[in-house]
This record gives C-alpha cells, structure tokens and sequence, in this order.
C-alpha cells in the first residue's frame, strides 16, 4: 500500500511538474509585464486580450488553423474509417506492410515526415500553400482515426455482422444500420483527437505552409520578439483552451464507449 501511495504522489507530482509553465503562461497573460512587476495585482490588465482581437495576423492566422484542422479531421474521417473498416476482419497479402505504411507518417519524427512530404510536393508541381497544409496534416490524422476505429471495431461481437446478414442485409446496410451506431463515439472521439492535433501542428506544418502561416508558425515567430511576449502569452492561452478540452471530451468519449461495448 505504501509503495503505492509514493508511485502515485511521484506521477501526480511529475504531472503538476510538466503542467507548471502552462500555468506561467496563462498568469502572464492577464499581467502588464512592462513596468517590471509583473504578478502585481495593480498591473493586473486584460488590454492584451484587446489587441490580440485587434491584430489581422493573428485572426489570419487562427482562421487557417481551423481551417485546415476541419479540412484534415474531414479527410482522416473518411479515410480512418474506410482503412479501418478493410483491416479489421479481411486477411490479405500485404496487411501487415500497408498497416505499417498507414502508421509510418506519425511513427516517424516530424522533420522527417516534413520533408518527404515536400519533396512529393515538389515533384507534382504544387505550391505550398493551404492544400498542402491540409494534406500534410491528414497523413497524421487519418491513423488517429483509424486506430480509434480498429479498437472499437475489434470489441464489437462478430454475431452483430452475422445476424444482420442472416436477416438478408448486405454489407453496406450491415455497416450502415448496424456497425456504424456502434462506431459514432469512437469516430467522434478519434476525429476531436486529429482536429486537436491538427491545430496544434508545427514540424510537419514549417515544411508544407510555404509563406503561409498557421497559429504554431506564427507562435514560433514571436518568440524572437520579447516586446510582445505578453500578447504572445494570451495567444499560446487561447491555444490551450482551445485544444484542452477538445482532448478531454475525446478522452470522455472513448470512455464511454468502452463501456457500453463491454456492456453488450
């Protein structure tokens, strides 16, 4: 019991120890940090939040961002879904590569994934720009999904597809009415996960934006402007507040879903 008891205080302190600059930030936000006093409660100010709003670089920015996130969670859905749906009960030769090669873009470091992306932009001629944002962070994102799927997929009952056909549906109705019910959770907790993600992108993002620049770049840029460290603190918080709670409701999700599939 004891042992216990210090394995745990040790991840929660390791935890609290991770989250701590998160705090820094989101204090340094609602501070005037120009008078060098910056915690004091008489400099406590929220004019940052009022320029952020009054900047055109940063809403450019922050529109790109969702922009390309729906773009690529959309993309990942369709094809997380369709992948996991091959994978799951047909055996073929080749499964196992083309499950390797589906989960390489995330497996691999980012730098690297960035520049092979790229260089096949380079070789079909297309312009960095929106597209490629999109398609670069789809990669990525359909494996969320699809590993999403494939779990739900693989607690499901092999007797749901079996009763359905011997009702006399088809494949596409047994997935339709039967399979994808069970699947809405997971594909909604996978595709919050890659909307996340996909906001919060930056490696893969510096190789495919061009001179686009997304809310990541534009985060990177500033850090080599210390006069607007405060304006940049409130964006870094909307960032945060954005995904967190993204990453919790998928994390809800999930949960619920593992429970009712267990429960039938």
């Amino acid at each position: 019991m004891r042992s216990k008891f210090f394995l745990r205080l040790a991840a929660y302190g390791a935890l609290a120890f991770l989250h701590l600059p998160l705090l820094f930030i989101a204090l340094s936000a609602f501070f005037d940090n120009t008078t060098g006093q910056a915690w004091s409660l008489d400099n406590f100010s929220l004019r940052w939040f009022a320029q952020v709003m009054e900047r055109t670089d940063i809403r450019d920015a922050i529109g790109l961002s969702l922009s390309v996130a729906t773009v690529a969670t959309l993309i990942a859905v369709v094809l997380g879904t369709l992948s996991a749906a091959a994978l799951n009960r047909d055996r073929f030769f080749g499964k196992n590569a083309f499950t390797t090669l589906l989960i390489m873009p995330i497996a691999l470091p980012g730098i690297v994934t960035g520049i092979a992306l790229l260089s096949a932009f380079k070789l079909m001629d297309l312009t960095p720009g929106f597209w490629t944002i999109a398609i670069g962070h789809a990669t990525f994102c359909v494996v969320i999904v699809h590993n999403n799927v494939v779990a739900r997929l693989r607690r499901l009952p092999n007797r749901l597809w079996e009763a359905s056909m011997d009702l006399g549906a088809d494949t596409l109705t047994t997935l339709r009415y039967v399979i994808f019910p069970q699947l809405k959770t997971a594909l909604l907790a996978g595709g919050i996960l890659a909307f996340a993600l996909s906001v919060d992108e930056l490696i893969v993002t510096t190789f495919t934006a061009g001179a686009d620049q997304t809310l990541p770049i534009w985060l990177l840029n500033q850090l080599g402007r210390p006069r607007d460290t405060a304006i940049t603190n409130v964006v870094a918080l909307i960032v945060m507040l954005l995904t967190m709670p993204l990453i919790v409701l998928a994390w809800r999700l999930s949960q619920e879903g593992d429970v009712n599939a267990s429960d039938r």
